[in-house]
């Protein structure tokens, strides 16, 4: 474990990883893509035990969005059998002993199939009073999609135009007690948040990286948050390095 040049004053509540490139690590392996799916889970399992190395409160991962469900049907059901055979089952016990509390954010619509939820709600109840980290699997999750769940509950709600303010939209987020990604890091050398957290990382910062996710190790999270510490942030005002009034 390598920490070095990470101040332990300046760690960040909250990291966010949209884990990407499975598919391609599997076809740079030779391999079949749903492969690259199996690899992926080592890595998260292994960028969680970095999350406690690091004291981080809460870690959230895309593991399954809302627009996966377009992809061949069987390796949507390959994917479902990763996160519920792996994740859910060998690993849960794993981070359960490690004081991990396991939560799940998207939607529960007729897509999802039952034991999938069975699984999750198990892993959840597991390890519902665990306080070391606090790790969110984002499962059939869109950020747009979230909004959208939002506003429909507000307006169920009967409350009136007036009184709906951004703090009325955060309480009907999915997750309205964990505050909002301090970091935000995308694999695969992508440059893009694809539809992950829209309205919760508006001040984030994004890290973006080469590694394809099944290569990300606690040590690719450890400099992540290296290039986070450097930064400056400032959330709209005036810093120390910048003066001249551009919003940022």
């Amino acid at each position: 474990m390598d920490l070095d040049g990470v101040d332990p004053k300046r760690i960040p509540r909250h990291v966010a990883c949209v884990m990407d490139g499975n598919g391609r690590w599997a076809t740079k392996q030779g391999l079949p893509r749903t492969e690259g799916h199996r690899a992926g889970e080592e890595a998260l399992f292994d960028a969680s035990c970095g999350a406690l190395d690091l004291g981080l409160e809460y870690l959230t991962v895309y593991a399954f969005s809302t627009e996966n469900w377009r992809r061949p049907p069987a390796e949507v059901r390959f994917l479902l059998n990763v996160i519920a055979d792996q994740l859910l089952t060998r690993r849960r016990d794993e981070l359960h002993q490690m004081g991990v509390k396991i939560r799940f954010i998207g939607r529960r619509d007729w897509r999802v199939p039952r034991w999938v939820v069975k699984r999750m709600d198990e892993a959840a109840r597991l390890t519902e009073n665990n306080r070391a980290l606090t790790l969110t699997v984002a499962f059939n999750y869109g950020g747009r999609a979230e909004i959208v769940d939002a506003v429909k509950a507000i307006a169920s709600s009967g409350l009136a135009p007036s009184k709906i303010d951004e703090r009325t939209i955060r309480r009907h987020l999915y997750a309205p007690d964990v505050p909002d990604p301090d970091l935000v890091i995308r694999t695969s050398g992508e440059f893009r948040v694809s539809n992950f957290l829209l309205w919760e990382l508006a001040y984030s910062e994004l890290v973006f990286t080469d590694v394809l996710w099944p290569d990300f190790r606690r040590e690719h999270l450890f400099d992540a948050v290296r290039e986070f510490q450097a930064r400056d942030r400032r959330y709209g005002k005036t810093g120390s390095r910048h003066d001249d009034g551009i919003p940022s």
